[in-house]
């Protein structure tokens, strides 16, 4: 392992002379460089002291030890150890728990806190680099800015909107929410003492969308914002919100467990 020289600036233009499968990883206080061959767990968040690349450095949502990119099995692989999501391009969100093999090449990572999102990026030496000046320079992520903080949700409202997500909490590399019938479906299983149709469940969940997108100005939760054809599109923004703000988690899943006797879910 080596440090980064101080003036590399970004690693999206290229980086030193490497061998082929290489990490590097920059913070916003610099960073380094993994061999492959090297038997070494690089540590990356908030507090300095404990990692080997800083993130969301003065930022307390932010975890001390966000994550760690480790080898195995030949394959550059990050699990997120810290409480909030890091979010890939393309919007695939890694929750805590989550592990996800890198990639060849440069990889923009953020790290999505209430305050703001933190870069950390990440590229691995592939074996047949593009050529300086050749087409399809990385693409520029903006970030989000925006203030977001965990929403209320009664019991109900969380039963609904786990089920409908459960994809998302389930790290489905494609993750789309339930449709209404099989939200219904399932939590009738789940609830067999009650009347659960897709009327209700689709009830609960355009309240929640109307109320967050009144109350905290949440982007993209009712039919004008969002452009035609509507689709998934206002569900899969209101489930991603609470992901971000960890109102869902991983630790929500129990709740989709069906009670004891009840025949198995499909």
């Amino acid at each position: 392992m080596s440090l980064l020289p101080k003036d590399i600036g970004t690693l999206s233009r290229g980086v030193p002379p490497a061998r082929t499968g290489t990490l590097f990883v920059l913070g916003a206080n610099g960073g380094m460089s993994v061999a492959p061959g090297t038997d070494f767990t690089l540590l990356f968040g908030r507090n300095e002291p404990d990692v080997h690349v800083c993130v969301g450095v003065g930022d307390t949502c932010v975890s001390r030890r966000q994550g760690v990119i480790s080898r195995t099995y030949a394959r550059w692989v990050l699990t997120n150890t810290g409480k909030l999501p890091i979010r890939f391009p393309g919007s695939r969100l890694v929750l805590n728990g989550d592990r996800v093999e890198l990639t060849s090449g440069y990889t923009p990572l953020f790290v999505v806190s209430p305050r703001q999102e933190h870069l950390l990026e990440v590229r691995i030496v592939a074996a047949q680099p593009r050529a300086a000046g050749a087409a399809g320079a990385p693409e520029a992520y903006e970030q989000d800015t925006s203030d977001r903080e965990p929403r209320r949700l009664t019991p109900e409202e969380r039963l609904v909107l786990v089920c409908l997500g459960r994809r998302y909490l389930q790290n489905d590399p494609q993750p789309q929410p339930l449709t209404w019938a099989q939200a219904a479906f399932e939590l009738g299983g789940l609830r067999p003492g009650e009347k659960w149709g897709p009327s209700r469940a689709a009830h609960i969940v355009s309240k929640v969308r109307a109320r967050l997108s009144r109350d905290h100005g949440v982007p993209g939760l009712v039919e004008d914002e969002v452009p035609q054809p509507v689709g998934n599109a206002l569900n899969h923004n209101l489930i991603t919100d609470l992901l971000v703000t960890t109102t869902l988690t991983k630790a929500d899943l129990p709740l989709l467990e069906p009670p004891p006797g009840a025949p198995p879910q499909r």
